[in-house]
């Protein structure tokens, strides 16, 4: 048997556009802005030779039949390798359809332990490019495999899969936190799915990501975001309590793309100041502080 594992970091999209006109699904994707954080998915895969290939999934210990973006990299994987049992265990440590890119992230962590256990002998590209389309075909996201393929704070400015899109990353991130509070789920694919709101999305995100390129600090993503958020009308009432006090103690927050989940990206201090606000002004709410993910996903053991 051979089995490997790999780690996709968790991505935080606070503006975007979409870009999916393309027949190509290397060229579909989104242009935006973001932050990969140290948490994230990490994926174990075992795999033996057998007469015919089968699968079984697990996410965070569960067996499930639904991770339908990892049933895609897997069908996909089915065609490039020789028969074998595999055997997938997902743990994700962020909130599950809460706009923190986990389909994306399971897909990407799957596809580059999958590829090192059941020996399918593709790039890096090659690999990530296989979990872009999944999730472009199961229209769970459009560019967080980018994202976390890539890793860090950064705009992505040509929209499509590894290989073909294109990013800029801000300056001295390390220094900088993400802080999040979750309340609750909404689904990628029913919001992309509202003709009313890709049309609000696509009105101003293009002019946020340029605007963004030409002053590229957590400043500005922080005044940008919370402006296409305010556009696009999603804030629910719980959001909107919140986004008021921490506006009047000086923090700006905004809302992930999509979930309901107010985040924010700034200095540690401040992050510890903000959290610690919060937490005493909503009863039962965590606010939690998390590092920027500067490498990307990766490969992170494997024993064939």
């Amino acid at each position: 048997m051979a089995s490997a594992s790999a780690f996709a970091p968790g991505h935080l999209t606070g503006l975007f556009q979409i870009c999916d006109q393309s027949t190509d699904p290397l060229q579909k994707g989104s242009r935006g802005s973001g932050v990969s954080l140290d948490l994230g998915v990490y994926t174990r895969v075992d795999a033996k030779p057998a007469k015919a290939t089968t699968w079984s999934i697990k996410i965070n210990g569960k067996a499930t039949s639904e991770a339908f973006v990892s049933e895609n990299v897997l069908t996909k994987f089915s065609k490039l390798i020789k028969p074998q049992v595999i055997t997938v265990e997902h743990v994700v440590e962020t909130p599950i359809v809460a706009g923190f890119g986990s389909s994306g992230g399971g897909a990407l962590s799957l596809a580059l332990a999958l590829n090192e256990a059941a020996w399918a002998g593709l790039t890096r590209i090659g690999t990530s490019q296989i979990a872009h389309i999944a999730e472009i075909e199961c229209k769970t996201g459009l560019g967080s495999v980018f994202a976390s393929e890539r890793g860090g704070f950064g705009i992505l400015t040509k929209p499509g899969a590894p290989g073909v899109g294109d990013a800029i990353s801000y300056p001295d991130a390390g220094s900088l936190r993400a802080v999040y509070v979750y309340i609750g789920p909404i689904p990628t694919k029913e919001a992309l799915a509202n003709p009313a709101l890709r049309a609000k999305i696509n009105e101003m995100g293009g002019r946020f990501v340029d605007e963004l390129t030409k002053d590229p600090t957590p400043t500005r993503f922080m005044k940008s975001s919370r402006q296409f958020t305010e556009h696009i009308g999603l804030v629910t009432p719980k959001l909107r309590q919140l986004f008021d006090s921490t506006d009047h103690a000086g923090y700006t927050f905004t809302m992930a793309m999509f979930g309901e989940v107010a985040f924010s990206v700034m200095e540690k201090a401040k992050a510890e100041e903000a959290a610690t606000l919060i937490e005493s002004s909503f009863s039962g709410y965590e606010a939690v502080i998390v590092g920027i993910d500067d490498k990307g996903a990766r490969v992170t053991s494997r024993n064939n």
